[in-house]
């Protein structure tokens, strides 16, 4: 069985685009998508679109709940906040009434198991949309963060935009990098292939370079309230 793990679209279809397609050519089994679909991208409503004509498992991320709700004082630092309140705004402008319904009753988390190999998926930790597990915290702080509320064999999330893998006292944890927009200095698109085959399991990250350039474009064509910030990060793969 070959699972596809996506995460933090951030409204990048282009991207998402290039995603599924190298999925399809993968011969991927099943698809589950780890929440933040929309806000701080070009493209949101063609994002939210393409996730829900997959029909399978969606979970909702902290930017999603922004979308819902706002951005609020003490989420993002103090200099970011205007900017990012003016960000949430253009992105609902883009949706409708269906996609932020879409958004609202999206889970938080997703468990299973397939061939003895039990999974646990989440945005950024099983408790919080919100909170930052960065890769380098002590093997204390990964497990106590992130696998007390569930036993599983694998522990899956996004949020953080960088992709790597760690494994503590038998307990595999993989961040899955972003789709749209990764932080960890290698601006390509990032996903993550879980294999599973008889009790084996193989698990790969997958870096795919886009048109990052028609997305910086259409930062400009579309008066997106941020273009410069939101251009380097695309480009230098770094927030």
């Amino acid at each position: 069985m070959r699972f596809a793990f996506i995460s933090d679209i951030h409204g990048n279809a282009e991207a998402l685009e290039k995603v599924l397609e190298d999925m399809e050519v993968k011969q991927v089994d099943r698809i589950a998508v780890l929440g933040d679909l929309a806000y701080r991208g070009p493209e949101p409503a063609k994002s939210i679109d393409l996730i829900r004509s997959l029909n399978t498992d969606v979970l909702k991320g902290n930017a999603d709940q922004w979308i819902i709700r706002g951005v609020r004082e003490g989420e993002v630092p103090n200099q970011a906040l205007e900017i990012m309140q003016k960000e949430q705004q253009w992105t609902r402008e883009q949706l409708t009434d269906e996609h932020i319904a879409y958004l609202e009753t999206l889970p938080t988390e997703l468990s299973f198991e397939e061939g003895g190999i039990r999974i646990h998926a989440f945005h950024a930790t099983p408790d919080s949309l919100f909170d930052v597990v960065l890769p380098n915290v002590t093997d204390n702080d990964l497990l106590e963060k992130l696998t007390m509320k569930e036993e599983a064999n694998i522990y899956l999330y996004g949020h953080i935009h960088k992709a790597y893998q760690r494994t503590v006292e038998g307990k595999t944890i993989i961040n899955l990098g972003s789709v749209g927009l990764p932080f960890d200095g290698i601006a390509k698109a990032s996903y993550l292939l879980v294999d599973i085959i008889d009790g084996q399991i193989q698990t790969s990250h997958v870096r795919l370079p886009y048109d990052m350039e028609k997305v910086c474009q259409q930062y400009e064509d579309f008066n997106y309230p941020n273009i410069e910030k939101m251009q380097n990060i695309l480009r230098s793969g770094r927030n």
